[in-house]
């Protein structure tokens, strides 16, 4: 970059923000990272990732971090089966060995690793975003809550779904997708929940029928996350007179959501140890674009909010975040360089995106799981 060097702000401490901000550094290029959570461990992260190559694993590298990573992923997380709604074993892929292609990694092992790789002092926590002003030259006045402000040359918005720098670019918010995961869980599975375990196996396993779905994910130190997924209204709960806040009330519902299922099946709602959490899922449109804004731009849920189904999520947030970075380092002027990357990511994060809705439509189907069982075999 030209001289004087940019000033640069990241806000949000997810995958892609930290990915950035490590390969930003590695280029020599001083950047903060601004996060609403009070320090690093204050809110658990959810469950587990599967590195992709081509997009995760493809940041890491760019990242110098292909050592820490393989100390603490889990190749055997690439297997997956897929279930009817009687329990019937319809499909199943072991990784081979020495497979590398997507091995897992829990969301809270990938934010350690990111976090001891950036300077001391990059994320500042306790930051919450409450103002963008622009200033008419490309910079931005940055005010947080508690009073603080600074300006900044560029600002990237890497602060997921409800970004608060995504309104300064785009009109569009995400809207609801339809369907609803109630995610529960197991602890020390292997130990205490064997059947459980047994079923779900060392990956994801996924059971599907009529619209709905239950899946699960094996995690590491033995933690199994279930998801129970259908599709209605997000106010299912409200209109069905179910306190969320109430985990025997919400059970009770699930349950007979889902009558008629194997009772293996039924175990990954009736047995679990701990509450329920409800996550409607959102995504924003597709395409979502927006006219360059000198100064600001955005990566991963930020700009390209998509469902999971496509498993392409945290994975293009960190290759955006790393070709950004690449990017502000190959290019001159700092406005060239973010027109540069959004160029590429743009209809990169359309492709995903389009997949993604596909995806959705195949799993939480009428006809589920004949959809998703097509794709597994075309893979």
């Amino acid at each position: 970059m030209t001289s004087p060097t940019p000033r640069i702000a990241i806000i949000g401490g997810g995958p892609g923000g930290l990915i950035c901000a490590r390969v930003l550094q590695r280029h020599g290029i001083p950047v903060t990272v601004f996060d609403r959570d009070a320090y690093a461990e204050d809110r658990p992260q959810g469950g587990t990732l599967d590195m992709q190559e081509g997009t995760g694993q493809t940041a890491l590298h760019a990242a110098g971090l292909d050592e820490e990573f393989a100390a603490v992923a889990r190749p055997e997380g690439q297997e997956m089966r897929l279930l009817d709604h009687t329990g019937t074993l319809l499909f199943q892929r072991r990784p081979a060995p020495g497979e590398q292609r997507n091995p897992e990694i829990d969301r809270g092992e990938l934010r350690r690793l990111l976090l001891d790789s950036l300077a001391p002092g990059t994320v500042r926590w306790g930051r919450y975003l409450r103002t963008l002003h622009p200033l008419g030259d490309g910079s931005h006045r940055a005010e947080f809550d508690g009073g603080a402000a600074e300006t900044f040359d560029l600002v990237i918005g890497a602060d997921g779904a409800w970004s608060r720098v995504r309104p300064l670019l785009s009109e569009h918010a995400p809207h609801y997708s339809g369907v609803t995961f109630v995610e529960t869980g197991f602890d020390d599975a292997d130990t205490r929940h064997p059947a459980v375990a047994q079923l779900v196996g060392d990956g994801s396993m996924m059971a599907a029928h009529d619209n709905k779905a239950l899946i699960a994910q094996r995690n590491s130190r033995a933690r199994i996350r279930v998801y129970a997924a259908f599709r209605g209204s997000q106010d299912w709960a409200l209109e069905h007179g179910v306190n969320l806040a109430d985990p025997e009330a919400v059970r009770a519902a699930l349950l007979k959501r889902f009558t008629g299922w194997d009772d293996r099946l039924l175990a990954l709602l009736r047995d679990t140890d701990g509450g329920f959490v409800n996550r409607p899922l959102y995504a924003l449109p597709v395409p979502h674009t927006w006219n360059h804004t000198p100064g600001l731009t955005l990566l991963g849920d930020a700009a390209h909010l998509m469902t999971p189904f496509s498993g392409m999520g945290a994975n293009l947030a960190m290759l955006d975040g790393c070709e950004l970075a690449r990017s502000l380092a190959r290019h001159a002027e700092l406005d060239e360089a973010v027109r540069a990357y959004e160029a590429a990511m743009l209809p990169r994060a359309a492709r995903a995106a389009e997949g993604a809705a596909r995806g959705l439509d195949n799993a939480i189907a009428p006809d589920a799981p004949q959809g998703s069982l097509r794709h597994l075999r075309s893979r």
